[in-house]
């Protein structure tokens, strides 16, 4: 049995080690923030939208290039968070990225999956695919999972990633319980119930990404996915704050990883340390 060194140390170094870890991903996190409120006007308009010339449909291009990515955002964020993700994707093979904003004054998770479905649509419409991979952050992956297991997104929805996402609710601040969409995002809430239910014949591949230093998930495996029958996949990320999901290098990999593995390879639900 292999042991961890740092089980051999007394339990003060223990905790001094430990804390050491929270002040790394602390500051990490405060450095990522300053650099997000920076950029955070840039995504606030809506991308524009590549428009196909002529009203000729696309024929469909699956065996010819990877499907299209979509990038959806957390709550009370926008597009902006995703740019170094793009940036990776594209410079590594993916030629059709882009983010969707969803208002910021969305009040239920329902209605922006509707407004999700809608836009997917759109995109296989626009690209000749019928299906496309989403990246959701936070309440942007709860949104599309909504969208596949409770509107038939699973049909349009090859992979689904998501990053610290509260798959199980969460109990962090309590105090933003007036908003309704914080109170969807609650253990036991309606929404959170629904995403429990049977959910037979899915199609669509979950990896979740949950990070033990994620101060907004609480408890920490609240972003981790378990269902019966879902083909899920979580992935542990070591050292690593809830705003550095989007943002960090080895979470990018890891998630470009999860986009080109085939469902054989990915095997049943586990736990990998990326960071």
């Amino acid at each position: 049995m292999r042991v961890s060194p740092f089980s051999l140390l007394p339990p003060c170094w223990r905790q001094v080690q430990q804390s050491a870890v929270l002040v790394r991903a602390a500051a990490l996190d405060l450095a990522i923030l300053a650099g997000h409120l920076f950029l955070y006007p840039t995504g606030i308009v809506q991308e524009r939208r590549h428009v196909l010339a002529g009203d000729t449909p696309q024929l469909p291009t699956e065996g010819r290039s990877r499907p299209p990515v979509l990038l959806l955002h957390g709550f009370i964020d926008n597009r902006s968070v995703f740019v170094l993700l793009r940036r990776s994707l594209a410079r590594n093979g993916w030629p059709h990225v882009e983010s969707l904003n969803y208002s910021p004054l969305t009040w239920d998770i329902r209605a922006a999956a509707d407004i999700l479905g809608r836009h997917v649509e759109e995109i296989c419409a626009r690209t000749g695919h019928r299906e496309v991979d989403i990246v959701g952050h936070s309440l942007g992956g709860l949104i599309a999972r909504y969208y596949i297991q409770r509107l038939g997104g699973d049909r349009r929805v090859r992979v689904l990633v998501t990053l610290g996402t509260p798959h199980s609710g969460t109990t962090v601040v309590p105090p933003l319980s007036a908003h309704p969409i914080i109170r969807q995002m609650r253990p036991e809430s309606d929404i959170i119930n629904e995403l429990r239910e049977a959910a037979p014949g899915c199609r669509t591949r979950f990896i979740s990404f949950w990070s033990d230093l994620d101060r907004l998930m609480m408890p920490v495996d609240s972003a981790q996915l378990h269902h019966p029958d879902l083909i899920a996949h979580n992935v542990r990320v070591n050292g690593v704050g809830h705003l550095a999901l989007p943002v960090h290098p080895a979470v990018a990999t890891g998630i470009r990883q999860a986009l080109e593995v085939e469902e054989d390879a990915l095997g049943a639900s586990g736990s990998v340390s990326v960071a």
